[in-house]
């Protein structure tokens, strides 16, 4: 059996089937946009095929980093399975003008392109205000979608060391604390995602929090 050549589209099994479509896509986005600008998430209808999707990214370096980073991690509680892609997107293919339409196939496809908003990891630290930069193991953060979940906010930190767990605030929206080992790794963490784009409309802002 040949060996899979290294491509800018992943494929992913062993997604937790009991998530919904929609907040699973974002869950997915959210995680994997930190590697690189996404072109395209695509995911199956059929009730037989549901748990696995393909991200193309715009490079193949971003899409074998986000395979190293959360091969085996957990995502909504089962670890992901990650593998270079078989065949070759179609996005990226009509992109290098391989591109030649397939059979239409009896599964259809549900398929989410966030990259029609560019600038998926750009980061953006000019909303930032009333910022704590005294070191903390807590970080603050603002800014978050009126639909952000701990769960889907864990995901997104989970990758960086020392990751201990995220406290929504009751009653607050587009809050939360998200609490590490040390200062050290907090402060990692923040470099790495302050002024992060969640949504093509919502930058996050990190601080640590007040003592």
């Amino acid at each position: 059996m040949a060996d899979i050549l290294p491509s800018q589209t992943l494929y992913i099994n062993n997604l937790n089937e009991k998530i919904k479509k929609a907040p699973l896509k974002k869950a997915i986005y959210s995680a994997f946009s930190q590697f690189g600008r996404i072109l395209e998430i695509v995911t199956l209808r059929g009730d037989k095929l549901r748990g696995q999707a393909w991200i193309s990214f715009d490079t193949v370096e971003a899409a074998t980093t986000a395979m190293a980073k959360f091969q085996g991690h957990p995502f909504f509680d089962k670890p992901l399975r990650i593998q270079y892609a078989k065949q070759k997107s179609d996005i990226i293919a009509k992109r290098d003008g391989s591109y030649k339409p397939r059979e239409k196939s009896a599964v259809s496809e549900d398929t989410t392109a966030p990259a029609s908003k560019p600038a998926a990891v750009a980061m953006d630290t000019s909303s930032t205000q009333e910022m704590n930069m005294t070191p903390s193991s807590i970080l603050f953060a603002q800014n978050l979608p009126t639909d952000c979940t701990d769960a889907a906010l864990a995901l997104l930190f989970q990758v960086h060391a020392g990751f201990k767990e995220v406290r929504m605030v009751p009653g607050k929206v587009g809050i939360a604390f998200i609490e590490f080992d040390d200062e050290h790794k907090a402060t990692t963490a923040l470099q790495s995602l302050n002024g992060f784009k969640l949504t093509p409309t919502d930058t996050m802002a990190l601080s640590y929090a007040k003592r």
